[in-house]
């Protein structure tokens, strides 16, 4: 077969964090198994040289079209479709409409129908807003009703796919976890490492965007309660400097907490993060809704206890591992953080079970389960 990938999120640097590393490992696990079919992959011009070709059957195609505009729904179907494939994975929902070429899509979430503040968080004019999220919707609806196979990253995305689009049948849905990135040997994609310093234990820990369905705000509020119990206590938001982030810095202007114990790291390199996730005494997941929750994985991966909110796909994705709690909870936000600080037994029991937890999470799993769902959907 000859097999396109939408790669123009490749690498957490260029697409985020989640949707970045799940490209990124996709294809570099791909090269490593399949030595059979043909792929050419679809990549802007931003991660065009950072993604390295290891197996003569790849090849790379620039194309300058970002995602999410009007322009990607007018142009990249035409390119796509030159190509002459038998097939192409989009790894999310921004088909485009006009696309001829048979595809497979990966749904990771549907927080924009789930979640009202999340799909209203926008910094253009409410009229262009209402324009684009009606946009996502029908381009959303397309991709799901026209694919050939829907790749869910958690049950819990796949349920949910079936409940806002129930004409959709059930067994065109295939679960496939992600898997767990190993930060500590970063690929050879990356800039050299820099020598990443973490800021004095104890701190709590957070990594990921702003959104407003992360729950930061709720977050913050709870940690400026429990930092009048216990003031060396610092907390860590590490993620991608944007206007979320930017708001939040204008609330902890408002809290009742020394802004010097909350502490923002933006844009932080693997070899940064994997010494955040090392050093802190707890990682804290408080988002009200996650497809699946990469995260706090990698937490666990670098022996980090973790605590997460109680709902979505993480009690699915990580077990017995965490702790729990109610997102919208505060009081109860507070005692996880007293309980987790006091009981150093009970954040050795959360690191162990964490080791194991994370042995169920492989990008190769996850490479060879794709191309099966490539081969049955041609």
């Amino acid at each position: 077969m000859r097999i396109g990938i939408d790669a123009r999120m490749y690498g957490p640097k260029v697409g985020g964090g989640g949707l970045g590393r799940y490209v990124e490992q996709l294809i570099n696990q791909l090269q490593t198994i399949d030595h059979q079919n043909r792929y050419v992959l679809f990549l802007k011009p931003e991660n065009y040289s950072a993604c390295a070709l290891t197996n003569k059957n790849f090849s790379k195609q620039k194309i300058d079209l970002h995602w999410y505009t009007l322009r990607e729904q007018l142009s990249l179907a035409k390119k796509i479709d030159a190509a002459k494939l038998d097939l192409v994975h989009f790894p999310h929902w921004n088909v485009p409409l006009n696309l001829k070429t048979p595809f497979v899509v990966t749904i990771h979430d549907l927080i924009l129908l789930e979640e009202p503040l999340s799909s209203h968080a926008s910094t253009r004019h409410p009229l262009i807003h209402r324009v684009k999220y009606q946009g996502f919707k029908i381009v959303l609806r397309r991709a799901l009703t026209k694919s050939q196979k829907i790749i869910a990253v958690s049950e819990y995305t796949k349920q949910s796919i079936l409940k806002y689009f129930p004409q959709i049948p059930a067994d065109k849905i295939t679960v496939i976890y992600e898997g767990v990135t190993n930060l500590t040997h970063p690929s050879s994609t990356l800039p050299p490492p820099s020598l990443p310093t973490s800021p004095p234990a104890p701190y709590f820990l957070y990594v990921g965007n702003a959104y407003p369905h992360k729950n930061l705000e709720s977050l913050m509020h709870a940690f400026s309660f429990f930092n009048k119990i216990q003031p060396e206590v610092k907390l860590v938001l590490a993620g991608r400097q944007d206007s979320f982030y930017e708001g939040l810095k204008k609330e902890l202007s408002e809290l009742d907490v020394p802004a010097k114990n909350i502490i923002f790291k933006m844009n932080p390199s693997d070899q940064e993060l994997q010494a955040l996730y090392q050093s802190a005494t707890l990682y804290l997941f408080p988002s009200r809704s996650e497809g699946f929750g990469l995260p706090a994985l990698e937490a666990m991966q670098a022996g980090t206890p973790v605590a997460a909110a109680d709902n979505s796909s993480l009690p699915e994705i990580l077990g017995d591992a965490a702790l729990y709690f109610a997102p919208d909870d505060l009081e109860a936000m507070v005692a996880i953080m007293k309980k987790a600080l006091a009981d150093k037994k009970l954040r050795q029991e959360l690191t162990d079970k964490g080791y194991q937890r994370i042995k169920q999470f492989s990008w190769t799993a996850l490479a060879n389960q794709t191309l099966a769902i490539y081969q049955s959907a041609s």
